[in-house]
């Protein structure tokens, strides 16, 4: 377990939740925001995708009052994506989420997760700063992120390929 708050719990992610993936990454409703309806996964993808040892993101599955309903990682931003974006010597952390339950939308579990993290972050990883990239039209969860604190920085004109087209996503920030 990674960290446990209210009735929210993060672990790492473990082979058996390849599952829960597969099921969550083909169902339209997530796919609308996170990565694309054009783009279902099963569980071949999922292994590839989630389970690729190279990276630096850590992988994780949310629980919420003991049933699993999400996933989030978390990763520090690399030199060349900090300049990009304008960081220089601090400690900056990336994250995304989804709720792959529906039935556990619009809830405020969604604030509860980013809080957490944020939360996690600062006090275990000594972030200075958290981003993030939504989409522009995904107003839903932009709601969620500036009531955790977030702020948008930066328009990221036709920032991430969805659905056949480039989307414009919003730099957001939360600073200490």
């Amino acid at each position: 377990m990674l960290f446990h708050n209210e009735n929210i719990l993060v672990r790492k992610l473990e082979k058996e939740d390849n599952v829960l993936l597969a099921k969550w990454l083909s169902d339209p409703s997530v796919l609308e925001f996170y990565e694309g309806r054009d783009n279902p996964f099963d569980i071949n993808k999922v292994n590839e995708v989630f389970y690729a040892a190279e990276d630096d993101e850590v992988k994780c599955m949310v629980e919420f009052e003991g049933n699993e309903i999400g996933y989030i990682h978390f990763y520090p931003l690399d030199d060349e994506t900090k300049k990009e974006y304008g960081y220089l010597n601090e400690m900056v952390y990336g994250t995304d989420q989804f709720i792959g339950e529906t039935e556990y939308w619009n809830k405020g579990i969604g604030t509860l997760l980013v809080k957490s993290m944020i939360n996690y972050l600062i006090e275990h990883k000594k972030a200075d700063r958290i981003v993030m990239d939504p989409q522009v039209r995904n107003t839903r969860a932009i709601k969620c992120y500036e009531k955790c604190g977030f702020k948008k920085v930066k328009l990221l004109p036709s920032r991430e390929l969805h659905e056949g087209k480039y989307e414009d996503c919003w730099l957001i920030e939360y600073h200490k």
